[in-house]
């Protein structure tokens, strides 16, 4: 890891603001959001329906733009980083393209930034293997599973060695035994290739089982309310799940949603 002052964070989001002008009036999403994320940190955002999760998520995508203050990607503006090609993003819906098969949807990003065919066949393979899909690049979406076809999109958003992902409730359309599976997955995948994951859901034991912090947010206006840290370690496997200090942090975050105080949790 780079230990300058610039690259030493992922993401730095300082008195971020978002407001949506409707019908009805305008509409306060965010306000005042401070939040930095240090490169190849595991970082989840919980929060009540409507709290600007998502809408977070969106402005450090640079798909939308602040209201107010400012946000970096690894010490550049978001429009740059998106450009720079810095981070992949990932959402509930997988988005495959039917017609193409798993070797060209991960394909996908490289073909657009000219990478030549053999050095890109060559970071397909690799990407199908860390997402245990190499017997599967000649299969079409419709012939995948979801969690296989979630797979593919994160291998997809790991195409050109991104060091940040964003990802938006990506498991939130599965079943709860194939989203377990799936976050065994990710947790192993973050940890191999060293990015720096904002993790976007509405499920506490998911927020605890994958982050090293959880970043729990207020109703609307969206505030960071608390930041509960979850030391449990490098190793995310199944025997986590059933671990006391698992159901503890599981506890901290549940209460921190409800708005009571939580012991160790860690305001940066």
């Amino acid at each position: 890891m780079n230990d300058s002052p610039l690259t030493a964070l992922a993401v730095r989001a300082v008195g971020v603001e978002k407001q949506f002008a409707t019908k009805g009036g305008t509409v306060n999403a965010l306000a005042g959001v401070d939040l930095e994320v240090v490169a190849g940190e595991f970082v989840s955002l919980i929060g009540p329906s409507g709290c600007g999760k998502s809408t977070l998520m969106r402005l450090i995508a640079d798909l939308d733009q602040p209201t107010g203050g400012e946000i970096e990607v690894f010490g550049k503006t978001a429009a740059r980083a998106r450009q720079d090609q810095d981070y992949g993003i990932a959402f509930q819906q997988a988005g495959l393209l039917p017609w193409r098969t798993v070797e060209a949807n991960i394909a996908l990003p490289l073909e657009l930034h000219g990478i030549a065919k053999k050095e890109r066949a060559a970071r397909v393979a690799e990407l199908a293997a860390m997402v245990g899909l190499s017997d599967f690049t000649s299969h079409y979406p419709d012939q995948l599973s979801g969690g296989m076809q979630q797979r593919v999109a994160i291998a997809r958003a790991l195409a050109e060695d991104a060091k940040l992902l964003l990802m938006d409730e990506p498991f939130g359309a599965l079943d709860e035994m194939t989203r377990e599976r799936m976050q065994t997955e990710l947790a192993r995948i973050a940890s191999e290739t060293g990015a720096a994951v904002v993790f976007v859901t509405h499920s506490i034991p998911e927020a605890v089982f994958l982050s090293e912090r959880v970043v729990v947010m207020s109703a609307r206006p969206g505030r960071i309310s608390q930041i509960v840290d979850v030391p449990l370690g490098d190793a995310r496997t199944e025997q986590l799940r059933e671990a006391p200090e698992f159901f503890d942090r599981v506890t901290a975050v549940r209460e921190a949603l409800h708005g009571a105080p939580v012991e160790r949790a860690n305001e940066r």
